[in-house]
């Protein structure tokens, strides 16, 4: 099923992968800022991978706003956000 269609990920151009979920790079989809976890990014799933989701892309949004984060990882290898210049 994958991500809906309509609506924003038809606006803003948004890639999707083969299964039609938003194609991310650590967590940052095909539009620079803009990011996606969960159901949008994995697929239908359970709520565990949800909320783990969403606490990694919480923490990839805060490096790629602030350039590092304070916030746990699962593992420091998970997330790859290049610093910005």
């Amino acid at each position: 099923m994958g991500a809906e269609k309509p609506g924003l990920v038809e606006e803003l151009k948004l890639e999707l992968d083969e299964r039609g979920n938003l194609k991310t790079q650590d967590y940052m989809t095909s539009v620079e800022g803009i990011f996606a976890a969960g159901d949008m990014r994995r697929g239908q799933s359970l709520v565990v991978w949800a909320i783990s989701e969403g606490r990694e892309a919480a923490r990839a949004v805060d490096v790629w706003l602030m350039g590092s984060s304070s916030l746990e990882a699962k593992d420091e290898s998970f997330v790859h956000i290049e610093q910005r210049a």
